[in-house]
């Protein structure tokens, strides 16, 4: 398995460790909750480092994004950010991605999933025909995440910009615990506000913000996460997960992201998205709370009141900040309105649920 800079430190720290996306990562501390109610209420970091990083440059740069991602990436402004995802030839997700503009039609970085980092390279270099200039900066690049309401306050004495009042889906590069050329997000996959850091690990770099992190932040309860609470968190906002809510044979229309799919311009298999909408589709994407006791599973059967197949669940917990077990799930599109009665199987059993809406938290 690979390592991140910080895979020891995980390791000394008592983690829970565990292979994912190839990498030798921290799925749990102190527990799933506990990690959980932690961000939810103060601040938690999580190591990240496994993720995706490309540079695009040059006067093509703009050209590439715009041809094959589905969002308006030229409506970005230096160091603004945008959702987005890669649509393959029948227009299903090879992966979402943010992209971040450093200098406008110039430079742009693409964040990708770690699962998916050769295939989206593949996908990226393969239809350069205008000669961009590319680097994939993936296993240099280290990324983390400092989510929760307190974490800008805690974390602004360690920096030079003004992280307190940082809008939300823009970026500015500075100096980071002493390391210069940091970039500081006001992104993060929780929906508990807080901030993304990427860095390049040299000359000690990871050790010394990892250290300075908690020398600041530990005596006021900032503490490492594991990717389990991650997931919980991700999951109580509704955001998807590549490889459980999308994949290559999901649409973004499909998925409810008809928001980052854009037809004022031509991307890969946008006109047949096109007609895709203009039809309408026959399956959505939907969240759902079980209101018998139970939790739903990644593949479980999602079922009408007669026991008919009319989906499958993508993802599910019991979301700690909530007392109820939630999912994710495509449905057929009668089955997705709102407050309309579902079944989940499981094992042979059907219980009932019900369509809500998103966020749940």
């Amino acid at each position: 398995m690979k390592e991140t800079p910080f895979t020891q430190k995980h390791i000394n720290l008592g983690a829970k460790m565990a292979e994912f996306a190839g990498y030798n990562m921290p799925i749990s501390y102190s527990g799933i909750n506990e990690e959980h109610q932690t961000v939810r209420k103060n601040a938690g970091v999580f190591d990240v480092s496994h993720m995706g990083e490309f540079i695009v440059k040059g006067p093509q740069a703009l050209e590439l994004i715009q041809r094959v991602t589905s969002n308006d990436a030229a409506k970005l402004k230096k160091n603004q950010a945008q959702y987005s995802c890669f649509t393959n030839d029948q227009g299903g997700i090879i992966d979402d991605l943010i992209v971040y503009c450093i200098e406008e039609n110039a430079v742009y970085m693409i964040v990708v999933n770690a699962a998916n980092i050769d295939k989206d390279w593949n996908w990226l270099t393969s239809h350069n025909s205008n000669s961009a200039e590319l680097h994939n900066i993936s296993d240099k690049t280290c990324l983390l995440a400092i989510q929760g309401p307190n974490a800008t306050a805690l974390l602004q004495p360690l920096t030079d910009v003004d992280i307190l009042n940082l809008k939300y889906y823009t970026f500015e590069k500075g100096t980071f615990a002493g390391v210069k050329n940091v970039l500081i997000s006001a992104t993060g996959y929780t929906g508990a506000g807080g901030i993304e850091i990427y860095f390049e690990n040299s000359d000690g770099a990871a050790d010394k913000i990892w250290e300075a992190l908690f020398a600041e932040g530990g005596p006021k309860g900032l503490k490492p996460i594991g990717l389990a609470a991650r997931d919980t968190l991700r999951l109580e906002m509704g955001y998807c997960l590549y490889g459980n809510d999308l994949d290559d044979t999901t649409t973004p229309l499909e998925a409810g992201l008809g928001w980052i799919t854009k037809f004022t311009k031509d991307f890969t298999a946008s006109e047949r998205l096109k007609k895709q909408k203009e039809a309408g589709v026959e399956r959505k994407l939907v969240g759902f709370e079980l209101t018998d006791k139970g939790i739903p599973r990644h593949g479980y059967e999602i079922c009408d009141a007669g026991g008919n197949n009319i989906g499958t669940v993508t993802s599910g917990t019991q979301a700690p900040s909530l007392g109820k077990a939630i999912g994710l799930g495509y449905v057929k599109k009668e089955f997705a309105i709102f407050d309309t009665a579902l079944f989940i199987k499981v094992r042979d059993k059907l219980l009932k649920a019900k369509v809500v809406k998103l966020p749940f938290a």
